[in-house]
């Protein structure tokens, strides 16, 4: 017996409707299809163990298959299927008439289409986006049903005839269109699953293999767990990385739900690796990676895998809707992981330090960008000397607080970019018996800026900024042994050997110690210069500034008393020299002026 009618909404045609708004890329149908599937034979798990469900489940699973000739996809379960009053309720009147209500808000283009979470139920016509008939062949579970056979062209009109199930289930058949044929290629459809399906509850079979995990680990119990369990888990998501540092098993269920992993990657170029790596799931369904609502900034830069059905989903499941649980979510994060950090940091301090250069990235970014997180992690943040020994914040000032405190009071923490290049200085600061940090990473310039707001009475200077004993001014300070017309002919001597209007000459009296020329770019220029590399500060106009050197010369070395003492203009040699090494020691002397500079040394020694 046949059976004809129309879908129960006050529109002509639905589907232009859904296809225009709902969803934005057309590979979504094989989600939702395939999501419905499994959704249906979990319920006939369900019922089966409450015994409302008679009979043998047999192997539960869904099929996907493609059939080129025939020009069809073909979904089928083993679920619970539906009769034909079913069919007209749960299909035809699309989620009890909610259609009716979508139609009328979304028919403008300009509607919001974004606060329709589960109010509609659409997924399954998410179907005509690719075919222009699409079929149900269905059998209730329910004892003496009768098949049931549902076919629509796309229309409001529909047609039910008497199925040919024999067995307990559903299959929904499309008959593809023309414009969306590229769907009939095997490998398009098994791309799409791999990527959607590949954790669904239900085993999925294609082309007569099973292509998904049904039991993930983020599904079982940490206590069920080995550590081998989650890097094998981690090299199925990322099949091409190195293992994991560690890793956070989520697990809550109040005031939400939530589980999943989040993993520390190694990293092996800083802001050399990308975002978006965080997987989120609904219930084992594959949603997004673009998770920047539901996880903290600074952890976009860690992988995983999150699963909540709480995390609110516009209709078609392709945005994130901002809401109260969200920012839960977000803020419990946040503090599993500083929990974490610091739970290694105190059982295994050696280990946690190993581990240090490939998660500095993360506290710093966390510190930075959270505040809450910040009064956790500068219990755990380290810093890092040049003799390569770790020391918390406050072990840090317990260190130096004696030794390089100025004469103002305040605490100088010295640190390096890059020890080799500012070696020289580093070394006139161990003479002092000052002890030098390193902070060497694209995130640091912004990390010393938060590090002189938090820490009281506390300033971060580059050990190449300046001289030492301006660095760290104290009371004591060394004699010259130039009179004043000598420090004058000194410097005038130096101006000219120089010649160059973007460096600022001065003589000081330095230790013996210290080296004849020393070149240094003042702390404030070069602190907002490398903020506008990395676009922040709001310093573009400096960016465009020349470097401006201060060059010091030592008044009390030998060599530029000798400078003084030279006949004719051999001083002018020499004192070109003395600040050619000084370039060279920093390397700021290539080219041609490199090439002089050798050609001067080697007439220089001849000389001697």
């Amino acid at each position: 017996m046949e059976e004809k009618g129309t879908i129960s909404i006050h529109t002509e045609n639905i589907f232009p409707i859904i296809k225009k708004f709902l969803y934005s890329d057309h590979e979504i149908f094989l989600r939702e299809l395939v999501s419905n599937a499994v959704d249906a034979t979990q319920k006939a798990k369900s019922l089966s163990s409450i015994s409302e469900l008679k009979g043998d489940l047999g192997e539960l699973k869904v099929t996907v298959k493609v059939d080129k000739e025939k020009k069809q996809i073909i979904i089928s379960d083993n679920g619970i299927g539906m009769t034909a009053e079913e069919i007209k309720k749960y299909i035809n009147q699309i989620a009890f008439s909610g259609a009716t209500e979508f139609v009328e808000r979304y028919k403008d283009s300009n509607a919001d289409k974004s606060q329709i979470i589960g109010q509609f139920g659409l997924g399954f016509y998410s179907a005509f986006m690719v075919a222009n008939t699409v079929e149900i062949d269905t059998l209730s579970h329910q004892d003496g049903s009768e098949p049931a056979h549902w076919t629509c062209d796309g229309s409001t009109e529909f047609t039910i005839t008497k199925g040919t199930r024999t067995e307990r289930g559903t299959d929904v058949i499309l008959n593809i269109a023309e414009d969306s044929e590229e769907f009939l290629e095997e490998a398009r459809i098994q791309t799409i699953l791999n990527k959607y399906c590949k954790f669904l509850p239900i085993p999925v079979e294609f082309n007569g293999e099973i292509i998904n995990n049904p039991n993930p680990i983020w599904t079982k119990s940490p206590s069920d767990l080995t550590d081998e369990d989650y890097k094998n888990f981690y090299k199925e998501l990322y099949p091409f990385s190195e293992d994991p540092l560690f890793w956070i098993h989520l697990n809550v269920d109040y005031p939400f739900n939530l589980t999943g992993i989040l993993y520390f990657p190694k990293v092996k170029n800083e802001f050399d690796f990308q975002k978006n790596k965080i997987q989120l799931y609904s219930r084992q369904v594959f949603i997004t990676d673009e998770v920047k609502d539901v996880v903290p900034e600074f952890l976009m830069l860690l992988h995983g895998v999150i699963d909540s059905p709480d995390i609110p989903l516009n209709v078609s499941r392709s945005f994130l809707q901002a809401d109260a649980n969200v920012k839960k979510i977000n803020t419990y994060i946040t503090r599993k992981v500083a929990d974490k950090l610091n739970e290694i940091y105190k059982k295994d301090r050696t280990a946690y330090e190993e581990k240090w250069n490939d998660i500095a990235v993360f506290v710093k970014y966390g510190m930075l960008s959270d505040d809450k997180f910040y009064e956790k992690a500068k219990d755990f943040a380290l810093l890092q000397n040049t003799e390569g020994k770790f020391s918390t914040l406050e072990e840090y000032r317990g260190l130096v607080q004696a030794n390089q405190t100025d004469k103002d009071g305040n605490l100088v923490i010295l640190y390096t970019t890059d020890p080799e290049k500012q070696h020289a200085f580093i070394e006139t600061a161990s003479n002092r018996n000052y002890d030098v940090v390193k902070l060497d990473t694209m995130i640091d310039p912004h990390f010393i800026g938060q590090l002189e707001q938090k820490l009281e009475k506390t300033t971060l200077k580059r050990v190449d900024a300046d001289t030492i004993d301006k660095l760290i001014q104290t009371d004591a300070k060394p004699e010259s042994v130039l009179s004043e017309d000598e420090t004058k002919r000194l410097k005038e001597l130096f101006e000219k050997a120089i010649d160059n209007q973007n460096m600022t000459v001065g003589v000081e009296a330095l230790s013996t110690d210290d080296q004849p020329v020393i070149i240094t770019l003042p702390e404030f220029m070069r602190r907002m210069k490398d903020m506008n590399r990395m676009g922040g500060g709001g310093m573009m106009m400096m960016g465009n500034l020349p470097d401006m050197y201060n060059v010091t010369i030592n008044a009390n070395h030998p060599i530029n008393h000798r400078i003084l003492k030279a006949k004719d203009d051999r001083g002018e040699k020499i004192a070109k020299q003395a600040y050619d090494l000084a370039l060279l020691s920093q390397n700021m002397l290539s080219g041609a002026a490199l090439t002089a500079f050798v050609k001067r040394s080697v007439e220089l020694i001849d000389k001697e």
